[in-house]
């Protein structure tokens, strides 16, 4: 697949959001191509492009000028790095815009909550050490290296992103688990995979069913989006990292 790179100017780069209470994108499009990402049902409209989901990516070349701009006159709340685009994914080896965006927290010590895929996160490790208040997660969805190839054809591969977990958990970094949507896994494997590596986790079902079920289908997987499926696996994993005195929080 092309990948579509255009250098765009962002207007504002530091932005409200429902999660936390800013969010920073430093990119619009996101090359891991997951399929049941929810930015794929909105993003290609927003951003004006044409492009397949996964083939186009907007690289916001003045965020950190604009960030330093914004952080002047913002109140110091949690921000969130990315949330509808992976901060880590492989352009940012070339761009550095994450990086820079953290290098202007940093100075003001702003609270950060990374998550991503992408063990790229681990390059800027000793600047997250720096942080009086940082955290990373990981979404990790299945256990099976070949469920998530299928649905995440592009990112790191589960063990990698295991690995890096478990790698900034031991150098101090708050750490978390974002699973979801559940896709097919052994849930007490899974759990197993994280013990040790991560403060908390996050548990989430498939939420865009309608967009989705077409792909379920074609790949003989359709057990996987009814209710009785995310009902097991909910209890399976609260019960799993209970037991290992993780907190857990399911979100449906």
């Amino acid at each position: 697949m092309v990948l579509a790179v255009r250098e765009v100017f962002a207007k504002s780069i530091l932005n409200k959001s429902k999660v936390m209470d800013y969010c920073i994108n430093p990119y619009v499009g996101c090359e891991h191509a997951c399929v049941y990402c929810y930015a794929r049902l909105f993003m290609p409209r927003y951003s004006k492009h044409k492009e397949k989901w996964g083939s186009f990516v907007d690289v916001k070349i003045n965020a950190a000028e604009i960030l330093k701009k914004q952080i002047k006159k913002a109140e110091k709340k949690p921000v969130w790095i990315s949330g509808v685009t992976d901060p880590y994914q492989p352009l940012e080896a070339k761009y550095s815009l994450t990086r820079k965006c953290l290098e202007v927290l940093l100075h003001e010590q702003w609270p950060i909550t990374i998550q991503t895929k992408s063990l790229l996160v681990l390059r800027d490790l000793e600047l997250l050490k720096r942080f009086k208040q940082a955290e990373v997660g990981f979404t990790i969805t299945t256990d099976r290296e070949s469920i998530a190839k299928l649905f995440e054809p592009n990112a790191p591969a589960i063990k990698e992103r295991v690995t890096a977990l478990q790698k900034l958990h031991e150098e101090g970094i708050r750490t978390f688990a974002f699973i979801g949507p559940i896709l097919p896994c052994d849930a007490e494997h899974l759990a197993s995979m994280l013990f040790d590596k991560v403060d908390y986790v996050f548990l989430d079902r498939m939420n865009y069913k309608s967009t989705i079920e077409k792909f379920y289908k074609e790949h003989t997987l359709e057990y996987a989006l009814k209710s009785e499926f995310f009902k097991e696996k909910k209890q399976s994993f609260l019960s799993a990292f209970h037991d290992a005195g993780i907190e857990a929080k399911a979100l449906f």
